[in-house]
């Protein structure tokens, strides 16, 4: 299937990913209001901005920058009463998001990232950092996402022109070959970053994609492996891990670049993987933009003070 002029922009978005993180390096270089050194987290959102969320929450507490952590808005556990609130939402519209932003922003500071001004999350958030320059046309997020990280993960720890060398290779260099069943994975924050590249994967091209902690493969779902399996860790892997992938006959990807440069090409792949069997990588069947719900859905949760 040749691209349509849909699928071309997605490409077109997906390589806009070096500037984009350019931007955001810049955004938060600038003062952009993130959470304060060593406040306690609570990172919130839905499939994508989630799985951003856990990358972010594993970076903050790898540095000891206050304890983090990340939830889909309808299963939060328990709410302590200092964490600061962090919501992310390209299109400013997931109803999840929303309600409960608008839960606790009489009791917490809500800082709401977005890629869309002037929508209801918005007005629900104390502080807002605006990312429309990231937005996107396609339904299945690439550059935003990313862009969002980028600028979370530098006010933990600074990054430049490296990461951004980087993103530029990782939209030259060869893909490997497609496979029906790809797995995924990561350790520390690239775990967060596996699952969103397994996501891709699925949303663009419907192939089975799965994304595990990097030892945790071999506690069971290695048994799934064999010749159409492709096995893409985003950091490096003990030797012993490799023979077991390799001796499954299973292709195994060696990492080169940080992992969120390795995210780049996957998002590559997938949409070759999604252009080869005639899908549209743009607009997938049964996706939208953004999840809304007619009436809120009920969200319970338990707070409690953090114990010291």
């Amino acid at each position: 299937m040749n691209a349509t002029p849909a699928a071309q922009a997605a490409m077109r978005e997906i390589f806009s990913q070096p500037e984009m993180w350019r931007q955001a390096i810049a955004q938060a270089a600038a003062g952009a209001p993130l959470p304060e050194h060593g406040a306690p987290v609570l990172f919130l959102g839905c499939g994508t901005s989630y799985y951003i969320g856990e990358a972010y929450a594993s970076i903050r507490n790898e540095h000891h920058d206050g304890r983090t952590r990340a939830a889909v808005p309808t299963e939060v556990p328990y709410i302590d009463d200092g964490e600061t609130v962090v919501v992310l939402s390209r299109s400013g519209t997931t109803s999840d998001v929303i309600n409960m932003a608008k839960k606790l922003r009489s009791t917490h500071r809500v800082i709401g990232l977005v890629g869309t001004p002037d929508t209801p999350l918005v007005d629900v958030c104390h502080d807002v950092i605006d990312l429309s320059y990231a937005d996107e046309r396609a339904v299945v997020q690439t550059r935003f996402a990313t862009t969002a990280f980028t600028l979370l993960r530098t006010a933990v720890t600074p990054l430049g022109d490296a990461l951004i060398a980087q993103a530029e290779q990782a939209l030259r260099r060869p893909l490997p070959s497609s496979a029906k069943h790809i797995v995924f994975l990561g350790t520390g924050f690239s775990l967060g970053l596996a699952r969103e590249a397994a996501l891709k994967c699925i949303e663009a091209s419907g192939r089975w994609a799965e994304a595990y902690a990097t030892n945790e493969y071999l506690h069971g779902p290695i048994s799934a492996a064999g010749s159409d399996t492709l096995v893409w860790p985003l950091s490096p892997i003990s030797v012993d891990l490799a023979a077991a992938i390799t001796d499954t006959s299973a292709r195994l990807v060696t990492p080169t670049l940080d992992p969120q440069a390795e995210l780049v090409s996957v998002h590559r792949m997938a949409v070759a993987m999604a252009l080869a069997d005639g899908r549209d990588p743009d607009r997938p069947p049964f996706l939208s933009r953004s999840v809304q719900f007619g009436s809120p859905q009920p969200i319970h949760v338990q707070r409690h003070q953090q114990i010291p």
